[in-house]
């Protein structure tokens, strides 16, 4: 073998079969779900922070509907998610990332699967979920929300529920992109915005998703994302 060679010779074959392999793993072990919620949020919310304990008694919820619950499976609104679906008798799902720092699994979830790649973290985040809810949060919240919110708007996925929770938190951002990106620029489309529920109600929320999946039907009839 030819150390010096280029890269791809030596590393990018092995990291394909890794990158298959994570996939592979992750297909097998959510395959058996019914239509699923995504929870995202920051996993630097504190238990005692008013989102936490609401998002709790969301994933109690939709535990209580035999909704599946699916997080990042790290620690903050992650947690909640995961302890109130569990509590709630239901399945809880935590999709866990391998970081330096930070995140680390919560021990709510009674389905853990763990990723190495966040791209193949987000295949799953959006392949099993008929409905999503982002509760305040960072960057990696802000970046679940504008990739799921581009594949509803270019078609590439139904349109499923997506629910920004927290008026407080969500309301500038939407201002803005109300202003910017719609009305000055037409940047994006003048309904786009209409694909975004904004709440500070958990009953609210979960009734956004009731209706839905009461209005496509049954579970084998709900159209699940990359089916």
């Amino acid at each position: 073998m030819n150390n010096h060679g280029p890269a791809f010779t030596r590393e990018d074959p092995w990291r394909i079969l890794r990158i298959m392999g994570e996939f592979v793993d992750s297909f097998e072990s959510l395959s058996h779900l019914t239509p699923s919620v995504t929870v995202f949020g920051s996993a630097r919310t504190p238990p005692h922070d008013p989102y936490y304990r609401a998002t709790v008694r969301l994933g109690k919820q939709l535990a209580k509907l035999n909704l599946p619950v699916i997080t990042g499976g790290g620690p903050g609104i992650m947690a909640a998610a995961n302890k109130g679906a569990a509590q709630g008798r239901g399945t809880s799902v935590g999709l866990n990332i391998e970081l330096p720092h930070e995140q680390k699994g919560n021990g709510f979830a009674n389905l853990p699967v763990n990723f190495h790649y966040f791209f193949s973290r987000k295949v799953c985040f959006v392949k099993y979920s008929v409905a999503f809810v982002f509760l305040p949060g960072g960057f990696g919240t802000l970046d679940e929300l504008f990739e799921v919110l581009t594949l509803v708007q270019t078609e590439r996925i139904p349109k499923f529920p997506l629910i920004l929770f927290g008026k407080r938190h969500w309301t500038g951002l939407l201002r803005w992109m109300k202003t910017e990106l719609r009305e000055r620029n037409a940047f994006i489309g003048p309904d786009d915005l209409k694909m975004l529920t904004l709440t500070d109600d958990v009953d609210e929320a979960v009734a956004v998703i009731y209706e839905y999946l009461q209005r496509v039907g049954p579970p084998a009839t709900i159209p699940m994302a990359f089916s």
